[in-house]
């Protein structure tokens, strides 16, 4: 391999492993040259899905010298132990979101990753979206004004079978909860990277369609630090789905996005000036109605920050604030109290 192009292998071989292998072997600067499963059968299955050599023993799979950069496509709360065993291997590590499911495991991560200086990137593709890059441009130029309210509603379905065909989503150990940290959570990072971030929230979750551990239904109002107010809402009870909407308002007008699309566009001065295009899909009924372009983006991300020793696009401090959020939208219906940070 050229210094040019790096190699990846792949950690946990589910349906999110075929979008990141996808994105992979999509990149010039990237080539996918391994994975490494649960079990020796996995592994034997994955090694002919994906066309490479694969693993069930991630001490063996990490001493592979090709390997530079280390995917992790775990369930949520199993991201936390094989990253360790990447950063002492001295791969740098991407992963899906959410960094995880407890702020003392995703702390532990990225003080690992630190520790053994190597890169930590983490999955959150809708930042990449055209609709959102020219929201943010805008009020990175002020043309908004002082933020006033941002809103994310990420009212969504999930059949039962989505949840009763997995052994993970919807718990507490291996999701961490539900509807917000499993699919609100993009929208949410998409919030936080506009608002800035949160002094405090009040929120209620419940659950009302599905037989799961974790929420189905979500509702919070954020108090941002800046002084601007924010409201959440999320869910995988609401049939049949509706795309995903981030709404921001400022003094000087505002804009909307559904599912990444400018769909609303009160800026004085200029038109939105966006192409109809809808890259990476949503997920509003169909996990798997996304495709890999968007992962492709963070995947080039990924080799240049190595290349160029710079951090990647989202780090892991990054990813922390969604997931202190979230888990603070939890502490709060518990408690029935505002939670500050």
């Amino acid at each position: 391999m050229s210094k040019k192009e790096l190699g990846f292998g792949i950690i946990g071989t589910g349906a999110i492993a075929g979008m990141h292998a996808a994105a992979i072997n999509a990149c010039e600067s990237a080539r996918l040259v391994a994975v490494c499963s649960s079990t020796a059968e996995r592994a034997s299955q994955a090694a002919e899905k994906f066309g490479v050599p694969a693993d069930h023993q991630i001490e063996e799979f990490l001493k592979r010298e090709d390997i530079d950069i280390v995917a992790i496509c775990t369930h949520s709360g199993n991201h936390l132990e094989p990253a360790l065993e990447a950063a002492r291997a001295g791969k740098h590590v991407l992963l899906e979101k959410p960094i995880e499911v407890s702020l003392d495991r995703a702390d532990q991560l990225i003080a690992a990753c630190e520790q053994a200086g190597v890169k930590l990137g983490v999955i959150f593709q809708n930042r990449l979206k055209p609709g959102y890059l020219k929201l943010k441009h805008t009020v990175q130029e002020g043309r908004l004004g002082k933020l006033l309210l941002g809103t994310a509603a990420i009212n969504w379905y999930r059949d039962p079978s989505y949840y009763s065909g997995s052994d993970w989503k919807g718990t507490l150990k291996g999701d961490g909860g539900a509807a917000l940290i499993n699919q609100g959570v993009h929208t949410i990072d998409l919030l936080l990277d506009i608002m800035g971030e949160a002094q405090s929230v009040f929120g209620q979750v419940r659950t009302v369609v599905h037989a799961i551990e974790g929420e189905d239904l979500g509702a919070a109002l954020v108090n941002f630090k800046n002084g601007a107010l924010g409201t959440i809402t999320g869910g995988t009870a609401l049939f049949p789905g509706n795309p995903e909407r981030l709404e921001v308002y400022g003094e000087k007008g505002n804009i909307i996005l559904e599912a990444g699309k400018i769909v609303v566009w009160n800026v004085s001065g200029s038109d939105a000036g966006v192409p109809d295009s809808d890259v990476g899909g949503s997920g509003a009924s169909d996990p798997m109605a996304i495709d890999f372009r968007l992962h492709q983006g963070q995947v080039e991300d990924m080799v240049e920050a190595v290349l160029a020793n710079r951090e990647p696009m989202v780090t892991g401090r990054d990813a922390r604030r969604s997931l202190e959020l979230i888990l603070g939208i939890y502490e709060s219906s518990k408690s029935n109290l505002l939670v500050k940070f």
